[in-house]
């Protein structure tokens, strides 16, 4: 996958063009995502670069990193605010503290779509995302499947007041309750990261050995943490049942390789699709220009006039995981 490049800059980083639209100036758009760390975001990110409306120039675009911090996020507002963007496109850490941001947007008549994760406010423009409690039970479903629906399971979870970690447990919980059998050795956040997970999966292993038959990651990269746990101990990891979401590059040679299961979150859609929004909030007149569309006809553009546009999962199987994968090239 070609790498997003951070240019060395630490909370922004900005992709400007000459105008083209009828107006005299390009539409600035900020985009505050909760973190770039890992590389779904920075799918993400690209993505949103690789907008049309980004690369013709009829929108100057600056994506801010959160850092994982609510009240830096609140912070890039308050600057996005003061600058007098025209728009925001909003991926919060925190589903609780990241209303104050938008209020503070809407104070200033600044139109606000969420994407990827939530926010509990009634004020944003709306939300292009996908359902998470949908993907927890998708998830879970796989491993109690794969134990039949007997044994026990540890739960990765991710930062703790996100709406991605409230939802995909509210999922990891419905498919728990069909397994009254199955039982949950441990449960605890591991903020996304691989590094973490690693660590929590060492420290289960030893603390109850040979008991762990299902990994239920709520991403990605914590599913990952757990395999190199598992590989660490000596044991294989085709021997427990592990489960992530995203869809990322590492996981998807997982998934081929046999180690995994993961549903892929469309990222491209996700952040196209939320500038297209965004930007009808902005410009009546606006037309959207991503073809993610026509990708997904069960999700219509409907004039941009949707509360909620919801995009779909896909799981990856040995059916889709080689074109998936080069479309990471």
């Amino acid at each position: 996958m070609k790498t997003m490049k951070l240019l060395g800059l630490t909370t922004a980083m900005a992709l400007a063009a000459a105008p083209v639209m009828a107006q005299d100036d390009p539409i600035r758009v900020g985009a505050a995502v909760y973190g770039l760390q890992a590389e779904f975001m920075q799918i993400w990110s690209e993505a949103l670069e690789q907008h049309p409306a980004v690369q013709s120039g009829d929108v100057e675009l600056t994506i801010f990193d959160g850092r994982y911090d609510a009240l830096v996020q609140q912070e890039q507002f308050e600057t996005m605010i003061t600058q007098q963007f025209d728009a925001i496109i909003f991926v919060p850490i925190d589903i609780e503290a990241g209303a104050t941001a938008v209020q503070a947007a809407a104070d200033a008549g600044i139109p606000v779509v969420g994407s990827n994760t939530r926010v509990n406010s009634d004020l944003l423009t709306a939300y292009v995302g996908s359902d998470d409690v949908q993907s927890g039970y998708m998830e879970a479903r796989y491993v109690l499947d794969q134990i039949g629906c007997e044994g026990n399971v540890v739960i990765l979870e991710g930062p703790i007041g996100q709406s991605a970690q409230i939802s995909r447990l509210e999922g990891n919980l419905m498919a728990l309750e069909e397994c009254p059998d199955v039982e949950v050795l441990e449960r605890q956040t591991a903020n996304w990261s691989r590094a973490e997970a690693q660590t929590l999966m060492e420290n289960w292993l030893t603390a109850h050995p040979d008991q762990i038959d299902g990994v239920i990651g709520q991403n990605d990269e914590m599913a990952l943490g757990a395999i190199e746990a598992i590989r660490g101990a000596g044991l294989e990891p085709q021997d427990f049942a592990i489960a992530g979401i995203d869809g990322v590059t590492d996981a998807l040679m997982a998934v081929k390789a046999g180690d995994m299961a993961s549903i892929l979150q469309d990222a491209r859609a996700q952040a196209q699709g939320a500038l297209d929004v965004v930007l009808k909030a902005a410009d009546e007149s606006y037309e959207p220009q991503s073809d993610i569309w026509e990708q997904y006809p069960d999700m219509p553009w409907n004039d941009g006039a949707d509360a909620e546009y919801n995009v779909p999962w896909t799981p990856v199987t040995l059916d889709n995981v080689d074109a998936l994968l080069e479309m990471r090239q």
